[in-house]
C-alpha cells in the first residue's frame, strides 16, 4: 500500500496533537515531512512560565521528543523555515530542499504584537513567546539588581512578570486598562489579583498608556509612560497580544482575512490544504487557548483520514499558570440588562466568586482564591442547565446541591464525557475513563497514556477522582511517596521507627529498615541525617557529609561557584564597629557585590572559595557569628523599632526580637525558619507571613505560625495571646522544637501546620507541662550542638574541598 506524503509546516501543540490523532487512527498511512521554524519539535508552550520561573526545565515540558519522532517514521526539518508553497506542483519549499505532498498543513502559529514605540527595537526589548525569549529572560535575569518591566496585564505578561520576580529581578506590570487580565477578570477579581502580585513584590500600574522607550548604547534603559513617569528597566517584555500569522499563506494564494480562513473541517480555499491552530480564521473568529485547537487537531486528523468530524468552537475557560494566585474565569461576565450577579466575599481569606445569570441559565464564572469548583460551574456553563432549583444554594458549589452533587465524588461522576479535566492538555474525562478501562488503573499509568495532569499538576486531584468513580472498590488510594529509590518507606514511616525501634545511627538506620543501598543517597541522608539528630541529640552526633552543599560550606554557592557570606545581626541591629569589620572584610577579599538582605542584614556576594576560612576569621574576630542563611535552621528574626524610637509601638520589639534570636540561632530544623516581631498592629516587620510572627499590641503579644512568602503566599494563623515576653518566648520555643520533633524533612512550618492541624498544634502546647518539655528539649539540644560554625576556621580550611568534589547538591 502506498504511503500518502503529508507535510506540515510548523511544530507547535496544534499540529503535534493532530499528528497524534493521525497515527492512532491510521498508523501506517501517512509518510509525514515536518518543517519547523525553531530549531526542535513540539513542547508545551503554556508551560514556558514555570520554566521561567525556575519549577520546571525545558526537557519536562516536550511533548515529542526524537524517539517518538522517529518511532512514527516523521522526516524532522527543525531549524529550517519554509520559503515557498507551490499550489499547482503540490511542493514546499524550504531553505534546505523542496519536498512534494499530497496534502498540506499549515500550522504556523502566530507572532508577538509589538508595540510600534519610538525604541522598541532597542537591544533587551523582547516578545514573550517562545523557548528563545523565555531563556533572553532568564540570562537577564541572572544580572545582580537587574530591573524589568513588563507591558501587558494579560495571562501572558503576569507569567513573565511573575517568572521574573521570582528568578530575583525586580519588576513593574504596566497595563493600559484599568484592572488586570480585563478580558477574563471584572475588577473585584482583578484588584485581589493585583494585590496579591504587589504582596510578592511586583509593581503594578494600571491605566498607563506606554510613550516611549529611551536606550544608551543601543541597549534599552527605561520606559516613559505617557504622564512622564520613567520606569528605569535593563528588560522590556512586550505581552499585549499576538497576531496569527499568515504571510506564508498569503503568498501562496489562499485565502486570508485576521487568519488563514477554515471551513469546519479544517480545510482552506485549497481542498489539498488544511490549517490548525492560532494562525487560522473559522466564522470570523481567531484562537488563542488551547483548547479550541485540540479540538482543531481531532478534526484535521479525521479529515485526513476520510471521517466525519467538524470544529464547532465552545465555552472556554482561563486559568493563570502562577503559583499561589488561584484563578478562574468563564464564559459572559459583563453587566447587561436581564442578567444578576451573585457574588461571595471572602476579604480575610482573599476569595471572591462571581456568578453571572440569565434566564435561570449560568452564563459567566469569576473565581480568586478558591477554585475547588471551577470545573462544576464550568460544566453548568457549557451544558446550559437550569439552575433555577439551586439558585439559593448555587455560589456554594456541588456540595450543597443535594442529589447527584451532594458530593464532589457524585458531582465528578455526573459529568459528561467531554467535559474538560486538564486544561493545559485538552484532555477530556472520556479519554481519562478510556484509558482507565484499557488498563491504566493508577494516577501514573493515566498520566502516561493521557497526558492529564502531566504539566502544571492543577487538575491532579480531579484526576484521581475520576479514577476513584470509575473503579468503584478496586481504586487504591495512591500510597504517599518513599523517602527515596533507596527504599520503600516515607519519610513519615523512617522518622516513627528511628523513633519506635531507638535506631540512633544512620548504619542502624540503613541495616533495619531494608536500605536498598549501603550508604543512602544524596535524597536521603540528609533528611535520615535531621532526624536522627532532632529525636537522639545525646547519642547521635551530626554527619557533615550528609548535609547540602551549602551547609557543608557554611555558605550559599552561586552560580558562578563563590560563594556569599552573611554574618548575624541580632535582631536587625548593627553598630560602627560591626559595619567597618564588614567593610573592611568586603575590601580585603575583593567581594564584587554587598547587598542589604529582605532579612535586615548585610550580605557579601561573590567570596573566592579559598577565601571563605579566612574571611570567617576575620568577622569572628570582630564578633560577628554566622547568619546561618545557607542552613535549614533560624535565618533572621525582622523587627521595627518598637517603642525604643516608635510613638506607635506598643511593647519592645527589638528586645524581643534579639532574645529570640538569641535563643533559636543556630538549631537544625527540617527546612529553614523565619521570625518577625513588629512593635504594632502596622506590621512594619511583616510578622503576619514568617514561619513565626509576633504582633505587639497593647494587652501584650500575639503570636501567629504558618505564614509564607516565597513561591506560596500564606498569612499567619493565630497561635495565641500572651500578655508576657517570657509566654511569647516560651511558646515559639515550644513550637519550633514540636516542629522539629515531627515535621517531615524539607517541609516549612506552614505545609506541617496544614498536614497536622493547627487545632492539634494548639492542643498539644495548651500543656504547660508539654511546653515545658519542649522547651527543655530544646535546650538539650541546643547545648550540644549550637556553636558558630564560622570559629574554627582552621579546620574549616583543613577540610575545604574543591567544589568538583561535592556529591550533594544545594536544595534551594
Amino acid at each position: 500500500m502506498t504511503r500518502k506524503k503529508l507535510v506540515v509546516i510548523g511544530a507547535g501543540m496544534a499540529s503535534g496533537r493532530a499528528l497524534e490523532h493521525l497515527f492512532d487512527a491510521d498508523p501506517d498511512g501517512w509518510d509525514v515531512t515536518l518543517f519547523n521554524a525553531e530549531p526542535r519539535g513540539n513542547y508545551n508552550r503554556i508551560m514556558l512560565s514555570p520554566v521561567l520561573s525556575g519549577e520546571k526545565s525545558y526537557e519536562e515540558i516536550v511533548t515529542h521528543d526524537e524517539t517518538w519522532y522517529a518511532d512514527h517514521g516523521v522526516t524532522c526539518r527543525f531549524g529550517e523555515k519554509v520559503t515557498a508553497i507551490d499550489r499547482t506542483a503540490r511542493t514546499v519549499t524550504g531553505e534546505n530542499g523542496t519536498v512534494d505532498y499530497d496534502k498540506l498543513l499549515i500550522a504556523t502559529g502566530s507572532n508577538p504584537f509589538m508595540i510600534p514605540l519610538p525604541g522598541h527595537d532597542l537591544d533587551g526589548v523582547i516578545a514573550y513567546r517562545d523557548l528563545e525569549d523565555t531563556n533572553r529572560m532568564i540570562d537577564a535575569s541572572a544580572t545582580q539588581g537587574a530591573r524589568a518591566v513588563v507591558i501587558g496585564g494579560g495571562l501572558l505578561g503576569l507569567e513573565a512578570a511573575a517568572g521574573l520576580r521570582m528568578r530575583g529581578m525586580e519588576v513593574t506590570v504596566v497595563h493600559l486598562m484599568g484592572h488586570l487580565m480585563d478580558r477574563q477578570l471584572d475588577p473585584a477579581a482583578g484588584y485581589l489579583l493585583r494585590k496579591d502580585l504587589e504582596r510578592r513584590g511586583i509593581d503594578v500600574r494600571v491605566s498607563s498608556n506606554s510613550k516611549e522607550v529611551v536606550g544608551e548604547g543601543g541597549k534599552v534603559k527605561a520606559l516613559v509612560l505617557e504622564d512622564g513617569t520613567e520606569l528605569p528597566c535593563d528588560l522590556l517584555v512586550m505581552a499585549v497580544g499576538i497576531r496569527p500569522n499568515t504571510a506564508l499563506a498569503a503568498e501562496a494564494g489562499l485565502a486570508v482575512g485576521r487568519g488563514i480562513h477554515v471551513d469546519d473541517q479544517m480545510i482552506t480555499s485549497d481542498e489539498n490544504i488544511l490549517s490548525v491552530g492560532e494562525c487560522i480564521e473559522h466564522d470570523g473568529a481567531v484562537f488563542g487557548l488551547v483548547a479550541p485547537l485540540y479540538d482543531q487537531a481531532k478534526v484535521v486528523a479525521a479529515t485526513l483520514t476520510g471521517r466525519d468530524a467538524a470544529f464547532t468552537p465552545k465555552e472556554l475557560s482561563t486559568k493563570l499558570k502562577v503559583t499561589g494566585c488561584d484563578l478562574f474565569s468563564a464564559g459572559d461576565f459583563a453587566e447587561g440588562e436581564g442578567r444578576e450577579d451573585i457574588v461571595y466575599r471572602d476579604p480575610a481569606r482573599g476569595i471572591y466568586k462571581r456568578l453571572v445569570i440569565e434566564n435561570d441559565r449560568l452564563i459567566g464564572a469569576v473565581m480568586y482564591g478558591d477554585t475547588a469548583d471551577s470545573n462544576w460551574f464550568f460544566g453548568l456553563i457549557q451544558s446550559g442547565e437550569d439552575i433555577s432549583e439551586m439558585r439559593e444554594t448555587l455560589i456554594f458549589g456541588p456540595a450543597y446541591q443535594g442529589g447527584a452533587a451532594s458530593d464532589p465524588l457524585s458531582a465528578v461522576a455526573a459529568l459528561p464525557r467531554d467535559a474538560e479535566i486538564c486544561g493545559c492538555n485538552g484532555i477530556c474525562k472520556g479519554t481519562i475513563t478510556d484509558a482507565i478501562a484499557g488498563g491504566a488503573t493508577d494516577l501514573g499509568a493515566v498520566r502516561a497514556q493521557t497526558k492529564a495532569s502531566a504539566s502544571c499538576g492543577t487538575c491532579t486531584g480531579l484526576v484521581e477522582q475520576v479514577l476513584q468513580v470509575t473503579l468503584g472498590d478496586d481504586f487504591q488510594v495512591p500510597a504517599a511517596q518513599p523517602i527515596c529509590g533507596c527504599c520503600d518507606l516515607t519519610h513519615e514511616d523512617v522518622r516513627r521507627l528511628i523513633k519506635g525501634r531507638e535506631l540512633k545511627s544512620q548504619d542502624a538506620v540503613w541495616q533495619e529498615l531494608g536500605w536498598k543501598t549501603r550508604n543512602g543517597c544524596h535524597v536521603c541522608r540528609p533528611a535520615v541525617n535531621f532526624y536522627l539528630l532532632a529525636d537522639w541529640p545525646l547519642e547521635y552526633r551530626d554527619d557533615p557529609q550528609s548535609r547540602f552543599v551549602n551547609e557543608r560550606k557554611h555558605a550559599n554557592i552561586q552560580k558562578d561557584g563563590t560563594f556569599s557570606v552573611v554574618p548575624r545581626m541580632w535582631g536587625g541591629i548593627t553598630n560602627a564597629a560591626e559595619l567597618r569589620a564588614i567593610a573592611d572584610a568586603a575590601d580585603k577579599y575583593d567581594v564584587p557585590t554587598v547587598k542589604v538582605t529582605g532579612g535586615q542584614r548585610i550580605d557579601l556576594l561573590g567570596v573566592k572559595g579559598e577565601d571563605l576560612p579566612f574571611i570567617w576569621a576575620d568577622l569572628n574576630e570582630a564578633g560577628l557569628v554566622s547568619g546561618h542563611a545557607y542552613s535549614k535552621g533560624l535565618r533572621t528574626v525582622k523587627t521595627c523599632v518598637g517603642t525604643d524610637h516608635c510613638r506607635f509601638g506598643t511593647q519592645d520589639s527589638t528586645g524581643l526580637g534579639i532574645k529570640l534570636e538569641q535563643i533559636l540561632w543556630g538549631a537544625w530544623t527540617p527546612h529553614k525558619v523565619k521570625l518577625a516581631v513588629s512593635g504594632c498592629p502596622r506590621n512594619c516587620a511583616e510578622a503576619t507571613c514568617k514561619d513565626v510572627g509576633i504582633i505587639c499590641v497593647d494587652s501584650g503579644y500575639q503570636v501567629g505560625v504558618g505564614g509564607a512568602a516565597g513561591m506560596d503566599v500564606k498569612e499567619t494563623e493565630r497561635l495565641v495571646d500572651v500578655a508576657s515576653e517570657a509566654e511569647a518566648i516560651e511558646w515559639t520555643t515550644a513550637f519550633i522544637q514540636l516542629y522539629r520533633e515531627n515535621a517531615k524533612y524539607l517541609d516549612r512550618p506552614y505545609k506541617w501546620v496544614a498536614k497536622v492541624g493547627l487545632d492539634w498544634v494548639k492542643e498539644t502546647l495548651a500543656s504547660a507541662d508539654e511546653r515545658a518539655r519542649l522547651v527543655a528539649a530544646f535546650e538539650l539540644s541546643q547545648s550540644i550542638y549550637r556553636k558558630d560554625p564560622w570559629a574554627d576556621h582552621a579546620k574549616q580550611a583543613e577540610r575545604f574541598q574543591p567544589l568538583a568534589d561535592l556529591t550533594l547538591e544545594a536544595a534551594e
